[in-house]
């Protein structure tokens, strides 16, 4: 007996239906696995300035950890996967911010330690005038020098913590004013050395920004006279330092003693903590902030004391002359960190010829 079947025109159609479905539900998998992959587990992240040189060049391609310090939910959770937060030269928007989000994180495997590399959002982006949620503000990366509770002190560029000082990166490097016999650099010294000329003052003087591990060689030239750090003195105000208050006489390399915030500690409200804790309580913690008539109302009740709700940390480039970091815009509060620097997989010289476009050795390296 001879069976023949027909497949129905239903069939046939259902079939090509699951052919165009099975691509259809392949395409939504492998995005939404690696949007988990990336808002849970790990991101990539590109260098793009030279506040972290020498430890992290620029053209340095990063793993960026989120687990280890818990991932952070979005605040955002409406925008295009995979996009910055603005894109063309019009700056359109690639999220939608009619929706947002508390902010709440998961359980992470470490907190921020002093000495790690951290990427987080720039806490400067949080005045009103930017009016970016915090998630899809800047990106930044700097190395992690005081936790909530720390008392920082910066004195003659060196840092202390808890009137210690803090240990310094490796190839942590500064300016220094470099006094020459008056002849010519040969700009291939620059090159070799890994020196950034900043500028000439006259015939024999130069500032540069010179790494650790070539000054000895440099210093070695017959016609180099002196190499000299270049430090701003203590008592010299400088109005771009935070706090922006002349009451406070500090800069880049002299600044401080400041505290910094620490969930559940509580601190008297005067003219002084107030000028250093304002931003955390107003814009980061969200209160309405006035002062009148030598009195503090936050929401509309008059305060003599505030807690905070949030962790706060300090970040400094290892640039350290080359580097807008919390000495400008103060300190970063938990909500802003995004995650740990841990791997550089891929590294590209843009001054490079074509053979030495790839920075083959710094290639999976890890980061300290």
């Amino acid at each position: 007996m001879k069976w023949n079947f027909k497949r129905s025109p239903k069939e046939t159609d259902k079939a090509k239906k699951s052919a165009a479905r099975e691509w259809l539900n392949a395409i939504v998998f492998a995005v939404v696995v690696s949007t988990i992959v990336r808002g849970l587990l790990f991101s990539a992240y590109a260098i793009p300035s030279g506040s972290m040189e020498g430890t992290l060049l620029t053209g340095d391609y990063l793993f960026v950890s989120k687990i280890s310090y818990g991932p952070r939910m979005p605040f955002t959770p409406v925008a295009v996967p995979f996009l910055e937060s603005t894109i063309t030269s019009d700056s359109i928007k690639t999220y939608w911010d009619g929706i947002k989000l508390p902010y709440y994180r998961l359980p992470g495997v470490s907190e921020v330690k002093k000495g790690d590399i951290v990427v987080f959002n720039k806490p400067e982006e949080a005045d009103p005038a930017y009016n970016r949620p915090v998630d899809v503000r800047t990106n930044l990366i700097k190395r992690c020098q005081a936790t909530p509770g720390d008392r920082l002190e910066i004195k003659n560029a060196q840092v202390y913590i808890n009137g210690k000082p803090a240990p310094n990166a490796e190839k942590q490097q500064t300016s220094y004013t470099v006094t020459t016999d008056g002849s010519t650099i040969n700009p291939r010294v620059f090159t070799d050395l890994h020196i950034e000329p900043l500028q000439q003052t006259d015939v024999a003087t130069w500032v540069m920004i010179i790494p650790q591990a070539s000054l000895a060689t440099l210093k070695g030239y017959s016609n180099i006279k002196s190499i000299v750090p270049v430090i701003e003195a203590a008592g010299q105000y400088d109005p771009a330092v935070f706090p922006h208050d002349e009451r406070f006489k500090w800069n880049a390399d002299n600044f401080g003693p400041l505290v910094m915030p620490k969930r559940g500690i509580t601190i008297a409200l005067n003219d002084s903590t107030m000028t250093l804790y304002r931003r955390a309580i107003e814009l980061y913690e969200n209160n309405k902030v006035e002062q009148k008539g030598g009195k503090v109302f936050i929401n509309g009740k008059e305060s003599n004391a505030y807690t905070f709700k949030m962790n706060y940390y300090w970040m400094m480039g290892d640039n350290r002359h080359n580097s807008l970091d919390a000495r400008f815009w103060g300190y970063v509060p938990e909500d802003h960190i995004i995650g740990k620097a841990m791997i550089t997989f891929f590294s590209t010289d843009s001054e490079g010829n074509l053979l030495h476009k790839i920075r083959w050795n710094r290639i999976l390296r890890s980061i300290n």
